[in-house]
């Protein structure tokens, strides 16, 4: 494996950074590099936040902000308006993952036209269902692995108990594998 940098999209208070950190966790105990920061200031809950996630199987000497990610996830559908911030660098033959049900044609027809493969999962239904609140984070970290094989699921699932205490673990894991198995690609 090359580097490959991850950017997340989401709102404040969406668990943005914890889905970085945790997918951070999961390459940290497969034995690779990582770094994983946020990019926000002094934003109120709803504004839109930022966080990266780099991987690498040797040091990472680069320590500036990530222009040219391999991947997006969005966690919060409602900032598909926002195309110009959530494409911007976006390499092509990278990946376009987003929690939503089913991707609007001009989305789709946007990842063929810049040659990226598109994964969505209805992570909102997955997050109301399993903590009957609006925790998507953590589905989007299954289905992220899923799709790209970043990492392995297990890493993830040991990074998750890592984290967060006994129940809240059990039901991050029930999440994360239910995305892992509802994923579509395109």
């Amino acid at each position: 494996m090359v580097m490959l940098e991850v950017r997340w999209h989401g709102r404040g208070g969406q668990g943005v950074v914890t889905a970085s950190e945790i997918l951070a966790r999961a390459a940290l105990l497969e034995g690779k590099y990582v770094q994983h920061f946020p990019e926000f200031g002094p934003e109120r809950a709803g504004a839109p936040v930022r966080a990266y996630t780099r991987i690498s199987d040797e040091p990472i000497d680069i320590h500036s902000g990530v222009y040219t990610p391999d991947i997006v996830v969005v966690i919060d559908p409602t900032l598909l308006p926002l195309k110009d911030m959530l494409f911007a660098g976006l390499k092509s033959g990278g990946y376009f993952i987003i929690n939503i049900a089913e991707p609007p044609q001009d989305l789709v027809q946007t990842c063929r036209e810049k040659n990226l493969k598109l994964g969505f999962v209805d992570a909102t239904k997955i997050a109301l269902d399993i903590f009957k609140r609006p925790f998507f984070n953590t589905p989007m970290v299954g289905a992220l692995v899923k799709v790209t094989g970043i990492v392995k699921l297990e890493s993830v699932l040991e990074a998750v108990k890592a984290r967060f205490p006994g129940p809240v673990a059990e039901k991050n894991i029930e999440a994360i594998r239910r995305a892992y198995e509802e994923v579509k690609t395109l």
